[in-house]
Parts: C-alpha cells; sequence; structure tokens
C-alpha cells in the first residue's frame, strides 16, 4: 500500500512538473522558443559533421555555402537589371561580364554568388581543419580561392588569366582587411567554463534568460547538486522556474547522485 501511495505522489509530481513547464511555455516568447530550437538543431548538425572526416565535412560545406550565396544572389538579381553587352570592346568584355555579375538578372547573380560563398566556406572549413584555427591566413587563402571560381564562372576558361589573378587577390586584400577589422572591433565571445553544465540545463528547460542570475550569485556548476529554493529566489528567479531547475536537478542521476553523498 506504501508503494502505491509513492506511485502516486510521483505521478502527482510529475503531473505538477509538466504543468508547470506548460505554464512557462505559453508565456514563453514565441519567437524565442524558435530560437532556441533553431540553437538545439545547429549545435546538434555541428557536433554531427565535426565527428565527418574531412572530405564529408568539406563538401556539406561547400553545399550549404553555395545555396546561401544562391539565394542572396537571386535576391539581389531581381532589384538590378541586366548590362547591354551589344558594341562592347572585345578586350573589355572579361572585365564587364565580371562586373556584371553584380548588377546581372537573378540567375547570373545567383550562380556567382553560389561559387563564391561555396568556395570561400569549403576552403575556409578545410584549412580551419588542417590548421586548427581561424585566422588571417586561413581567411586570405579562403578568399584567393573564392575570387578565382568567380573569375571562371563570370567569365569562363577564355577569359584572361591574369584578369582572374587580380580578381582573386582584391578578394584576399578585401578579406584581409575585413577580417583585420572584425579583430579591432569585435571581441570573440568565450563562454565561462565555471557555468557549462549551468548553461545547457537552462537552455533545455527554456530558461537560459536565467544565466546572468546564476552567474550574479556564483551558483556555478560546482553548487548545482546543493542548490535549494531559497538560493535560487535570492538571485531573483521566479517561483515557476525554480521548480523547473529544482526538479531537473533531482531527476538527473550524477547531480541526484552528488546532493546524497554529501547530504
Amino acid at each position: 500500500m506504501g508503494k502505491d501511495a509513492g506511485e502516486k505522489n510521483k505521478r502527482g509530481g510529475d503531473g505538477e512538473t509538466m504543468a508547470v513547464m506548460s505554464l512557462m511555455k505559453d508565456h514563453q516568447n514565441p519567437i524565442q522558443q524558435l530560437q532556441i530550437k533553431y540553437k538545439e538543431a545547429e549545435t546538434g548538425f555541428k557536433s554531427w559533421l565535426s565527428q565527418q572526416k574531412l572530405p564529408v565535412e568539406a563538401a556539406v560545406v561547400t553545399a550549404m555555402g553555395g545555396v546561401q550565396g544562391a539565394f542572396i544572389g537571386g535576391l539581389m538579381g531581381t532589384l538590378s537589371p541586366e548590362m547591354p553587352q551589344t558594341g562592347v570592346d572585345p578586350q573589355a568584355m572579361p572585365s564587364l561580364q565580371q562586373t556584371q555579375a553584380l548588377v546581372g538578372g537573378p540567375l547570373v547573380q545567383a550562380r556567382n554568388f553560389a561559387a563564391i560563398t561555396g568556395v570561400n566556406a569549403g576552403i575556409a572549413c578545410v584549412m580551419k581543419r588542417i590548421r586548427g584555427k581561424e585566422d588571417l591566413e586561413s581567411a586570405v587563402v579562403a578568399a584567393f580561392g573564392s575570387g578565382v571560381a568567380y573569375s571562371l564562372v563570370s567569365v569562363g576558361l577564355q577569359g584572361q588569366p591574369m584578369n582572374a589573378i587580380t580578381t582573386a587577390a582584391g578578394f584576399s586584400l578585401f578579406q584581409g582587411v575585413f577580417f583585420k577589422l572584425g579583430e579591432r572591433f569585435t571581441k570573440p565571445s568565450v563562454e565561462d567554463p565555471y557555468y557549462t553544465r549551468a548553461r545547457s540545463m537552462l537552455l533545455k528547460l527554456g530558461l537560459e534568460k536565467y544565466e546572468k542570475n546564476f552567474k550574479k550569485g556564483l551558483l556555478a556548476d560546482p553548487t548545482l547538486p546543493l542548490l535549494t529554493d531559497s538560493a535560487l529566489k535570492d538571485v531573483s528567479i521566479p517561483p515557476g522556474p525554480r521548480l523547473l531547475i529544482l526538479d531537473h536537478i533531482q531527476r538527473d542521476p550524477e547531480l541526484k547522485g552528488k546532493r546524497g553523498s554529501r547530504g
């Protein structure tokens, strides 16, 4: 009989937790929910991709970059008319064709931008896997390759080789300057290693906006098994999220075990 009562209490607790989570989701911003789902999917995909062999990863990244470039190019092409090619000096035709990649129709721009972004992403992926980092050298090499690809698809093999080299060098110079400006004016976001598990827990529960509360109260990962309702209340976390956090900790075998051993 005691066992039946325990099971009923457990089911009752599960029902209360689900009710609280449902209420929290109802009050959560729909855009925020989509952002959370997108971030989870993106993280999972990147994790899977990083475990693949280099040719597979490079092919996938190149294809994704090409699709993105084609979409952007096609969108830009709808806003600009194609340039006339009649009465143009044959010597100037290669330069004209390359210029048309930036002001041509949707198909022309989709093709050229797909080549630029796809090749750039693929080379950058290979360089990162080989060298183990993203730096100026990798960015410049990727930009040079995308410049060559751009010349090939916009002019073709009949174009002048020097024109392709000049274009690729221009791409590299622009990318190098852009990379250095980015380094100067932006700081890379570095995740605090002391809050890795807390951040993961809050993201899973849809409560990532309370990460700053955890940091304000110094509730780092080692404190998770020790968390109490009063501790969460002290860092200004509302009752509903507090219940979800404590229930998650109670259900997590590792955290629950640490809590029991310290008790």
